[in-house]
């Protein structure tokens, strides 16, 4: 048996580890490919590969590229600015499992005085220890999240000028939330020392340590508990160095973040990634998606445009689709993108979905029209939905999201149709409602809803809640007559008229009339039946041609009509 000297022995050990090191790396990248950069404890090379992401994001609000940056467990001394269609994810089991000093944040857009459009971009499951108080800032609006993050420090949620986000989850923040001019947020089973400002309509849930305060002198909605949760999937390396998707489980009366107690959930599951199929925008399309789908993969989608000719349909109980990166369908045939029959345990994590020029009649359908089946115990989750028409390109659909099965969860939606850039015209990007619920029980938090051409949001079935409710009416419509009921004017929240039991807490909703003089006849309708629940409505009239809104619920509530005049009303308690 040759003997090796010592020395020679010590540095071929260090060439071997070297080289696995490398066959690691190339591992990772072959497996999620191009635009997923995964940076290792005291990588050299990440700020300046951190640095050139965020370049290439920094003003790219209709871009085409998607990253996704995730963070092996251990130590990073970085500064990590967050842009456009980004989204940073630590590996570890825990947040705590990766540790990044400096700061990760999202700042405001070089020529713009606020954060109203720093949109797609998402930070989960770390902890961050800011360098210096100016650095902890989370600056955002619609379609983003912060989950499953530990800030050591305090944190403000804008630099300065107007901000119109958010959503945090299942966080937990050491020293206080600064809301800055936040016009509305959510927060979610997360954890702070102490909460300072607002706007008009914040709404927590769940919250430890949550202000306080009535209605309508201050802006906050308080809800003890999370009726029922579960939290978004994560991915995390196990102790083998292997990748895997956690799923935790079903909570009720959920206090507080997760992580902190340990406490999973009923049904909490762990899934290798070798039962995924790990899907590539330069590779798979809908065929080949689907034929991974129907033999029971769960899909991984990586950063990039998926143009789909035919629908994603999703027909097996649990099956997970988690997107890294804002990854983004596009159906080009006029055909819903996603479809998810009725059955229970369907996760749909991170989903962007932009219309096609052909219109489709519904971009994301959850259950077949008439589903009947209860799903209580193993309730269909939506987690970080996003949809749009317009922006990038002229986009039509009837519906953005329908929703026909019963006891579904949602986490997270922003259901916009773009009032700027490509294809954002009246007779252009043509999307009607946001969002339709036929299922029973289903709940929904932080709903965002903008823009759209008829209702903002109709409800049709029973028992449905929504905590945190922000919309915009359309800024187009071209006159009083050709828009809404009798010329009346749509409402953004309709509750249909055989509805008798629905809860809604904490909405904020909004118009500027651009085009035409404009009258809403009311911001939400519902029947007036003791089983139907409003707390704490705001309406805003932010500018525009002369109009505005005549009432908040169904002829109740001061008007926001004026010629030049911002105006605010409001209408708290039970209605």
């Amino acid at each position: 048996m040759l003997q090796l000297p010592p020395i020679l022995l010590a540095v071929l050990m260090i060439a071997f580890a070297v080289v696995d090191t490398l066959s690691a790396a190339q591992n990772d990248d072959a497996l999620f490919g191009p635009n997923v950069l995964i940076v290792e404890p005291g990588d050299t090379t990440a700020q300046k590969r951190l640095d050139a992401i965020y370049n290439a994001q920094e003003k790219t609000e209709f871009g085409t590229d998607r990253y996704a940056v995730l963070f092996k467990p251990g130590k990073h001394n970085l500064d990590i600015r967050v842009g456009y269609y980004t989204q940073v994810l630590g590996l570890g089991r825990s947040p705590r499992d990766v540790q990044v000093h400096g700061a990760v944040r999202a700042i405001q857009v070089p020529g713009w005085d606020n954060v109203l459009i720093n949109f797609w971009r998402a930070i989960e499951n770390f902890t961050v220890t800011p360098s210096e108080p100016a650095k902890g800032i989370w600056g955002v609006s619609q379609a983003t999240a912060m989950r499953r993050v530990h800030v050591r420090g305090d944190l403000a949620l804008a630099e300065r000028g107007a901000s119109s986000g958010g959503f945090i989850a299942d966080s937990l923040v050491d020293g206080t939330i600064n809301s800055m001019s936040q016009q509305q947020y959510l927060l979610r089973n997360t954890h702070m020392d102490k909460w300072v400002g607002g706007l008009w309509n914040m709404v927590f849930v769940g919250v430890p340590n949550a202000p306080r305060g009535i209605w309508p002198e201050h802006p906050f909605t308080t809800i003890d508990k999370t009726p029922v949760i579960r939290e978004k999937p994560f991915i995390a390396l196990n102790d083998k160095g292997e990748y895997e998707v956690v799923v935790p489980g079903l909570r009720h009366e959920a206090y507080g973040p997760s992580w902190v107690t340990g406490r999973e959930g009923k049904g909490a599951r762990t899934v290798p990634i070798s039962e995924f199929h790990i899907a590539r925008s330069d590779v798979d399309d809908a065929a080949s998606i689907n034929a991974a789908l129907a033999k029971g993969r769960h899909q991984l989608l990586t950063p990039g445009i998926y143009e789909l000719s035919e629908p994603l349909h999703i027909t097996k109980a649990d099956t997970i689709v988690y997107t890294m990166g804002y990854a983004t369908l596009v159906p080009v045939n006029g055909t819903p993108a996603v479809l998810v029959d009725d059955v229970s345990g369907v996760t749909l994590a991170g989903l962007f979905v932009d219309a096609g020029e052909k219109k489709s009649p519904v971009l994301i359908q959850i259950g077949q029209p008439g589903s009947e089946k209860s799903h209580a115990d193993n309730p269909i989750a939506l987690f970080d939905i996003f949809t749009r028409s317009g922006g990038q390109r002229i986009g039509k659909c009837d519906v953005f999201l329908e929703i026909n099965s019963h006891d579904v969860i949602g986490d997270n939606f922003w259901l916009w149709r773009a009032d700027h850039g490509n294809g954002a015209a009246w007779d252009q990007n043509l999307t009607a409602n946001g969002l339709v619920v036929n299922g029973d029980s289903v709940t929904v938090y932080g709903l965002f809803v903008e823009h759209n051409q008829a209702y903002q949001t109709v409800w049709n079935g029973e028992d449905g809640r929504v905590y945190m409710y922000q919309s915009e009416m359309p800024y187009d419509p071209p006159s009083q007559s050709g828009w809404g009921n009798d010329g009346f004017g749509y409402a953004s929240y309709k509750v249909a008229d055989h509805v008798k039991r629905h809860q809604a807490y904490g909405l904020g909703i909004y118009c500027v009339f651009l085009k035409a003089p404009i009258v809403a006849d009311a911001a939400v309708e519902a029947p007036d039946v003791p089983g139907i629940e409003f707390h704490n409505i705001i309406i805003v009239r932010l500018g525009g041609r002369p109009g505005g809104i005549r009432s908040v619920l169904n002829g109740r509530g001061d008007p926001v009509i004026s010629d030049d005049k911002f105006m605010a009303s409001k209408l708290s308690g039970r209605n």
